[in-house]
């Protein structure tokens, strides 16, 4: 049976990565004003300069439901089922829609990936790995669903004024924060964000001491995929993300940038390390 993959643009994948998985992707959309773009057509950077310039974020919108159907016939028509992953239903509306259009079809099955960005790739790429060896779509998903508690997914966060704008943190902290600076990191469980450790001093100094903590707190990774997950992060947090887990036996590590989804809510210098647990 050939079973294709596909997410929503939520996964923050790169064309390369998509191309090496043969993964299909379904993206969201974002307004700016009264400009629509889908994602990928405008840069995180141009999203950083207008929020910044007019004091708002853009609207992010979730993929409906008639655009999901759309999108299943289209891949059906070359495979005979569909496994997709969308960003974690207590976050968008995208997985309710593609559940109700999935009902249009006999084989096509939509996984909550509880988790969001290239967190949501993580168990895609498991599921690819699964096709190689079993046929039966059902089996795959079930095993699947019972994987997307081990997603690590975290960020440490450089400013707070955009979760301050999405209503996710008050002034008081907002000022806080600013005055002491601190970092948060911000921790995706059950399918939701909350705070995690808070980081003080330099940013690059503190996504060093993010990851080493990370690493600390899930001893028991697998090893197959790391992502390195940002939204346009200076060259030196980057590094010392890669200094932190160069001798960790990671088999493969991509660096990605986050699409509008991600960005639109976290801001300018935002980094995370992303893996599935043993």
């Amino acid at each position: 049976m050939k079973i294709a993959i596909t997410l929503d643009s939520a996964c923050d994948l790169t064309k390369e990565i998509i191309d090496e998985y043969g993964f299909k992707v379904i993206p969201f959309g974002v307004n700016m004003g009264e400009k629509f773009f889908y994602d990928g057509e405008i840069s995180t950077l141009e999203i950083f300069e207008w929020a910044d310039a007019n004091k708002q974020l853009p609207k992010t919108n979730a993929v409906n439901e008639e655009a999901f159907k759309e999108f299943f016939a289209e891949v059906l028509k070359d495979h005979d089922a569909i496994i997709h992953f969308d960003i974690s239903s207590e976050m968008s509306s995208a997985y309710n829609n593609a559940v109700n259009a999935s009902k249009n079809f006999k084989n096509v099955y939509v996984i909550d990936s509880r988790t969001l960005s290239t967190g949501i790739s993580l168990l895609a790429i498991y599921a690819k790995k699964l096709c190689e060896s079993i046929d039966d779509p059902k089996e795959i998903v079930e095993m699947v669903e019972k994987r997307t508690a081990d997603v690590q997914a975290s960020f440490v966060l450089e400013r707070l004024d955009y979760l301050h704008r999405g209503g996710r943190c008050s002034t008081i902290a907002l000022l806080g924060a600013n005055l002491l600076k601190l970092r948060p990191q911000i921790v995706v469980k059950d399918g939701s964000m909350g705070v995690g450790h808070k980081f003080r001093g330099k940013i690059d100094k503190c996504v060093l001491e993010y990851c080493n903590t990370v690493l600390e707190e899930n001893p028991n990774p697998e090893k197959s995929v790391l992502f390195i997950t940002h939204s346009h992060a200076t060259e030196e947090m980057i590094n010392a993300a890669k200094e932190a887990i160069k001798d960790c036996g990671f088999e493969k590590i991509y660096v990605t940038t986050a699409g509008c989804t991600i960005s639109s809510h976290c801001g300018k210098n935002t980094l995370g390390i992303l893996f599935l647990n043993a």
